[in-house]
């Protein structure tokens, strides 16, 4: 995807903060964070959707990567909210599947 923000970042052609990657996952800094931690964590493939992810192993893979970056940026213990927008009325903005993972404040509920 050639005009794709996030598939800039995995190419390299933009420059994230990053705080986590492998081979399959890239995740970096939110530029208009939400909470005092907000990152992105995003495939490395472009999948515009949550409803268009078929590979079982790489939802692992973009799961086990929130656990890896809560412990490491030190909110495993007190509590981080992981959300992930799907489509328009979901709230999705940037058309390439994208976890946020939210913390160091005191989420409620309903969000938003």
């Amino acid at each position: 995807m050639t005009d794709c923000i996030f598939c800039k970042m995995v190419s390299g052609e933009i420059k994230p903060d990053i705080v986590y990657e492998n081979e399959q996952v890239l995740a970096f800094r939110d530029i208009n964070p939400q909470a005092p931690v907000h990152i992105l964590v995003i495939p490395k493939a472009h999948i515009s959707t949550l409803n268009d992810l078929h590979d079982v192993s790489l939802a692992g893979h973009l799961l086990q990567a929130v656990t890896k970056i809560a412990a490491q940026e030190g909110l495993a213990d007190d509590g981080y909210r992981t959300v992930i927008n799907c489509n328009e009325q979901g709230g999705q903005e940037v058309f390439h599947l994208h976890l946020h993972v939210l913390g160091r404040r005191q989420m409620r509920w309903p969000p938003g």
